[in-house]
């Protein structure tokens, strides 16, 4: 069975981000919030820390056993939203730097036995690179990101984002197919419903055709926002998964919208509704 999720962000610059949850007072706002995510019914939590630093990994996973909950993956974003880091960027000392940030994130992750994700920190190509270089910058980074992540017992998760954040790949089947060329196989898709519902023709057909490569789904509706206060319909997008057999996490990126209370109850009632 599917499980689901929902984000704490520890990142001040990413107050007005998609995360349910921000912990404005570090730990103390982090483990309040992971006991409001238990009693309102969530399996895991979804951590998008400044740095890797951020995380206080042995009282995490004290506070999360008895409440029953996991991390469900750690996002490495704040490397660009703090420091302007990407893993096509033209400096290959900043590029090395975007490769270490997320390695140490890799390794956190990996203690608290989840995946990193790479998103925003994929970058795009620029004036002074092309498309096929940025992309052997990625292959070349995510290959040994991916084996990183293995040796923690993970996989890496790589992120599709839609046209406006980046050139690289903005379809499922694009992304799935580059892992295949080049033999990443420590590599799955985080497929992301916000921007899915940007770029693809068809959602769950989408999804479908990519099953294998699923490693983790950020449920979000058309408009950022919990499930079901925008015109997604979700019942075939869980037929699709369901289809493939996904057994990872459903989880809330969205905005804190009406207030994350709400967006909290909106997504669980949601997730309980086609999921369980």
């Amino acid at each position: 069975m599917m499980k689901s999720a929902i984000t704490i962000s520890l990142v001040p610059e990413a107050r007005r981000g998609p995360f349910v949850f921000h912990a404005n007072e570090g730990k103390a706002d982090l483990f309040a919030y992971c006991k409001m995510a238990a009693e309102m019914g969530f399996d895991a939590v979804e951590i998008f820390p400044g740095s890797a630093q951020e995380i206080p990994v042995s009282e995490l996973m004290a506070c999360l056993s008895p409440l029953n909950l996991v991390v469900a993956a750690v996002g490495t974003g704040a490397g660009w939203v703090k420091q302007g880091l990407h893993l096509c960027d033209p400096d290959r000392t900043k590029r090395e730097q975007a490769c270490q940030f997320i390695s140490d994130i890799i390794d956190v992750a990996g203690e608290c036995g989840a995946s990193a994700i790479i998103g925003s920190m994929q970058g795009r190509s620029s004036q002074a690179e092309t498309h096929d270089t940025a992309l052997t910058m990625l292959s070349d980074a995510l290959g040994k990101l991916g084996e990183r992540a293995a040796s923690h017992g993970q996989v890496l998760l790589y992120e599709p984002l839609n046209r406006y954040e980046t050139d690289l790949f903005n379809t499922q089947k694009q992304a799935a197919t580059f892992l295949e060329s080049q033999k990443l196989h420590s590599v799955r898709l985080l497929c992301d419903l916000f921007h899915m519902n940007i770029e693809e023709e068809d959602v769950a057909a989408a999804l479908v055709s990519v099953g294998k490569h699923i490693g983790h789904v950020h449920w979000a509706d058309s408009n950022r926002r919990a499930v079901g206060m925008g015109h997604t319909d979700p019942q075939p997008i869980v037929s699709a998964l369901q289809s493939v057999g996904f057994k990872g996490f459903l989880s809330a990126e969205v905005f804190p919208l009406p207030t994350s209370n709400d967006a909290a109850k909106q997504t669980i009632n949601s997730l309980q509704k086609y999921i369980q």
